[in-house]
């Protein structure tokens, strides 16, 4: 999914408070203004931790472009800011303190104004402060908009108490979500998107004198308080002042109950009165408001009970606090019930809107009014890769998601949300989680079983949270390594992806889904439907991606036995959720040409839904519709009608619901399609148990991170390390030997977990808890010196251990083309070159894909292709030092240039550096043998298969491929290659006699 939580700066350009914006008069009595910026110089372009003014963006193409201009008609001085930009996703400028000074004190003051050169655009600007923390770059925003509706000079003002505090992204440090205003950092606006334009800003001032309703503020406990009827309802409220100073005023609070749909004197005791704070009350006291709720014979969805405020003295809550009776005594809410006549009575009450927005899914940083969940009945929530809570903990998590559903208990029939998350190798925007290594090395260990132990780790991680849906496995079967996302696939053999699919049954149970609502299991997501691993080299249309989202053109044949294959697995195997690929299909000879797999009606409806029996829901891809062809109704109404159940529509579930409402009225889409689309989502929701517990479970919080979860992706690391090549026994280490430790994967976590790791694209360095392949060498006993660039001396050493690779990308983004190519970076390259000159070596690649090496070959004594492990570098190292045999076999083809892209088992001509499924072993008894012992394991093979004895087959092709690797050594030729890579692929499709044959054939030719 393309996706990030610093895109959610997009969403305050659409999403935010409007201002009101003129030249107010000052007061008589108002301090004088207090200037920040006048533009002429004073402040320079400069960045942390000196003041200055800097650009940002999501690109190298999105920062405007930024002078200080002469301007004869400039409101104050002689210069202004003036600036350009033509941004695509994110793009702005900031002004930051000096980190080496403390912060400014703009308390006294009533808010800050500028002057803006309007350009009548119509577009929302963003304008943000930065309160508290230790610097401008660790501290709260504090977020607003005005709108650039004019033309020429206009003086914007805007009071601290139009400030909101900024849910969507929020740096770490100095966290207490009051705007406190006495430790400011400066500010920072976000330009318009989709625009090119110019602006000009001049003479940035505090002004106005600030007053006890803008230190003092009114808070309730909730903004919502379910309760079943004939209960009682108890709203907390709360004063509050900055920096924790007794009010100075009184403040008083009327409340009274009125409006809403609950009837007075029937469903509830009407109440009203007066709350009173004296002057010198404490910050942080409180007095409560009992709303009383009365109880009828009669079933009835839940109605609310508005409790108005009003507040004298300070600044009053942001929302209306409502008083919820519960719905009861509908059969919806009877557990009992068979699910299916549940979702039929749920839906027989639901009006059209609330069916659209059940189908409707946001980013919970487009959520800037709360409000909102209950206003469209949404369905669902995501965090974007990256889109975390502050502090970014499982507690944090879980309160965040239960404040979302809770949202949703004002709505009539308190259908809950269901939240989801890419957990795509253990739970990885949350930082302590237990990250696996990616699919690719999943796919490596071969152990159907340690896919299912990693799937129930993740599950469990997960729903600690309080999330009970994961976007993943990725089903992809991966047929060119030059795809930014290569290392999502468990491999290029849909043999080896099914074999891999035990992983959906630990993430969700049993296939009947009767473990959905267990506290350690979460519903999974088979993505992305279909052939998105098969998109062709420079068919891709999304911006500088050269492959990713591009067309997979195949025939019906291909499609069948590469790409469909796993879903059928998947659904028998009772996956929840199916999500479609951006990419195109494009069949040949069947007419159509390339189509968006979103509009593929055949596909999703035919083939899925239909042929193949899937009974959960189709969700799309983020903001997949959008590149559908024709106007936002036709994107609407093509998808839905095409099979596509929900709609992750990020920051435009407001439109989306408009667009869906209005075809179905149109007639353009049916409402049946539209219950059927319900009544899947609906029973998935029923099978979480979310009706019943909509809140989270946290009980199994602890195990986060937990020594045992982290055993299971230390195996799972160890296992996934192929031993390539291992000249002279190399390896494993001896703990006597002095070893010398080289290269920028060696100690880096952030590149040894890859892309999806704490944020989208992940990062390099020390960005999660683990242990990185330097410090577990280290834990092993060993005796290691570490040279980064392998500038330290290198005499005097038994051994190097050079470890390169690539730095973390994912989706397009890491596509070969896009910036990106195959080939180690200069400094590995000299770091390999200088250590394997001086001394035995052994290389490991730290990579989503295969890496060039051919060149440097001859050189390395040992070759690991050590993927992206995961946080558990002990677990390389219990191969490197013996205490496990390497037993993990490549799930791609090694290629020996570019040129031979895309290269895969199977293929006509195969001539690789390494072959599908080579993968040499440090086992201490390895089987031995020649032909004849061949020929027998062969006829031994061939019974296994008639008598159905799986375990015993594997075994047996295990056995013939060791022989025949021992033999062939570094003399792997094509001759060898294809039979070689044809056996693994045999292996698995459970014809064990024929895959003894093809290492016959490979044996006789090495």
């Amino acid at each position: 999914m393309r996706r990030t939580a610093l895109l959610a700066s997009v969403a305050l350009l659409t999403a935010l408070i409007p201002l009101t914006a003129a030249g107010t008069a000052s007061g008589a009595d108002d301090p004088p203004p207090t200037p920040v910026d006048r533009f002429e110089g004073e402040v320079p372009f400069a960045a942390q931790p000196a003041e200055g003014i800097f650009t940002w963006g999501s690109d190298s193409d999105d920062p405007p472009a930024l002078q200080f201009a002469d301007r004869a008609d400039a409101p104050e001085g002689a210069k202004v800011l003036a600036g350009s930009y033509n941004i695509s996703g994110y793009g702005g400028f900031t002004h930051d303190f000096a980190a080496t000074e403390p912060g400014h004190d703009w308390s006294a003051h009533k808010g800050i104004r500028f002057w803006w050169d309007g350009q009548g655009n119509g577009k929302k600007i963003a304008f943000e402060i930065k309160d508290g923390g230790a610097n401008g770059e660790a501290s709260e925003l504090w977020t607003t908009s005005f709108t650039d509706d004019f033309t020429g000079w206009k003086q914007i003002e805007i009071p601290f108490t139009d400030f909101i505090y900024r849910t969507d992204y929020q740096p770490v440090g100095g966290i207490d979500h009051v705007l406190g205003l006495t430790d400011m950092w400066g500010y920072a606006l976000t330009l318009p998107v989709g625009v090119q334009g110019q602006f000009a800003m001049d003479d940035v001032e505090l002004y106005g004198k600030a007053d006890q309703s803008l230190r003092a503020s009114v808070t309730t406990d909730s903004a919502v308080h379910p309760v079943a009827e004939g209960g009682t309802a108890t709203v907390k409220v709360t004063v509050a002042t900055t920096g924790a100073a007794p009010i100075d005023e009184p403040v008083t609070v009327t409340y009274e109950t009125a409006g809403g749909t609950a009837e007075p004197g029937k469903d509830y005791t009407p109440v009203s009165g007066t709350l009173t704070f004296p002057a010198g009350t404490a910050s942080g006291a409180s007095q409560t408001i009992q709303v009383s709720t009365l109880k009828d014979k009669a079933a009835e969805p839940a109605e609310t009970i508005p409790l108005k405020l009003t507040v004298t003295g300070a600044k009053a809550p942001a929302e209306t606090p409502q008083v919820v009776v519960d719905a009861h005594g509908l059969p919806y809410l009877n557990s009992k019930l068979p699910i299916k006549k549940r979702v039929a009575d749920l839906v027989g009450r639901l009006s059209l809107e609330e069916k659209a927005g059940q189908m409707t899914q946001a980013e919970r940083g487009a959520i800037s009014t709360p409000g909102d969940i209950a206003t469209y009945a949404l369905g669902s929530l995501l965090s974007g890769g990256g889109s975390t809570p502050t502090p970014n903990t499982p507690e944090a998590w879980a309160k965040m998601i239960d404040a979302f559903q809770l949202r949703a208990q004002v709505t009539r029939f308190q259908i809950p949300l269901i939240y989801g998350v890419d957990a795509v190798h253990g739970h990885n925007n949350l930082a302590g989680a237990t990250i696996m290594p990616h699919n690719i090395g999943i796919g490596a260990t071969r152990d159907p079983q340690l896919a299912q132990h990693a799937g129930a780790v993740t599950a469990a991680e997960v729903r600690a949270t309080g999330i009970p849906w994961d976007f993943a496995p990725c089903l992809c079967v991966t047929r060119d390594e030059r795809w930014g996302r290569s290392y999502e696939s468990f491999g290029e053999d849909p043999a080896l992806v099914e074999s891999m699919e035990t992983i959906i049954q630990g993430l969700q149970g049993r296939a009947n889904g009767k473990d959905l609502s267990r506290g350690d299991k979460v519903l999974a997501t088979a993505k992305h439907f279909v052939g998105d691993g098969g998109t062709e080299y420079g068919s891709s249309k999304t911006g500088s991606y050269t492959i990713d989202q591009g067309v997979t053109k195949v025939t019906r044949q291909q499609l069948e036995a590469v790409h469909l294959a796993p879903y059928q697995t998947a659904v028998d195997r009772g996956i929840g959720t199916v999500m479609p690929s951006y990419s195109s299909l494009d069949i040949l000879g069947d007419g159509q040409g390339p189509v968006k797999m979103h509009a593929r009606a055949d596909m999703i409806n035919g083939v899925l839904k239909g042929r193949m029996g899937f009974d959960g829901f189709v969700i799309s891809d983020w903001n997949a519709i959008d590149q559908l062809p024709g106007d936002y109704g036709s994107h609407v109404r093509t998808s839905v009608n095409a099979g596509v159940d929900m709609m992750m529509v990020p920051y435009s579930y407001k439109d989306f619901t408009a667009a869906l409402i209005a075809e179905v009225k149109a007639g353009r889409v049916s409402e049946q399609r539209i219950d059927d689309a319900v009544s899947r989502i609906l029973t998935e929701k029923f099978k979480l148990g979310l009706f019943e517990h909509p809140y989270a479970d946290t009980s199994g919080a602890s195990s986060i991170g937990s020594a045992e979860h982290r055993a299971v992706a230390r195996q799972a690391a160890a296992e996934s390390q192929v031993l390539l090549k291992n000249a002279g026994g190399v390896l494993p280490l001896k703990k006597s030997q002095k070893v010398y430790v080289a290269g920028s994967n060696a100690d880096d976590i952030g590149n040894q977990t890859g892309g999806w790791t704490i944020t989208w694209q992940g990062s390099s360095g020390n960005i999660i808890k683990g242990t990185t392949i330097l410090q577990g060498m280290r834990n092993a006993g060993g005796d290691v010196t570490y040279s980064k660039d392998a500038s330290a001396p290198t005499s005097g050493y038994d051994v190097g251990v050079v470890v390169v690779g690539e730095t973390p990308y994912a989706e397009g983004v890491g596509d070969v083309g896009n910036g990106n190519d195959l080939a180690l970076s200069a400094a590995d390259q000299a770091a390999v070159d200088k250590v394997c000159a001086a001394m035995k070596c052994a290389v490991l690649i730290v990579s989503g894909r295969p890496q060039l090496i051919g060149d440097r070959l001859g050189e390395i004594d040992a070759l690991v292709a050590s993927w992206l492990p995961g946080t558990e570098g002990d677990g390389v190292a219990d191969v490197l030092y013996g205490k496990r045999a390497f037993t993990g076999q490549l799930p791609v083809t090694w290629p020996k240039s570019e040129a031979q892209l895309p290269i895969n088992v199977g293929d006509a001509s195969y001539d690789p550096q390494f072959p599908y499924g080579w993968g040499l072993t440090t086992l201490a008894r390895t089987p031995e043998g020649g032909a004849a012992t061949l020929r027998a394991l062969g006829a031994a093979a061939k019974a296994a298969e008639r008598a159905g004895a799986d375990d015993a087959g594997r075994a047996l092709v295990t056995k013939a491929r060791l022989i025949v690797q021992a033999k062939v050594g570094a003399g792997i030729t094509a001759a060898v290659a294809k039979p070689f890579a044809d056996a693994d692929h045999l292996l698995l499709s459970g014809r064990y006699g024929a895959a003894v044959e093809e290492l016959g054939v490979a044996y006789r030719a090495g």
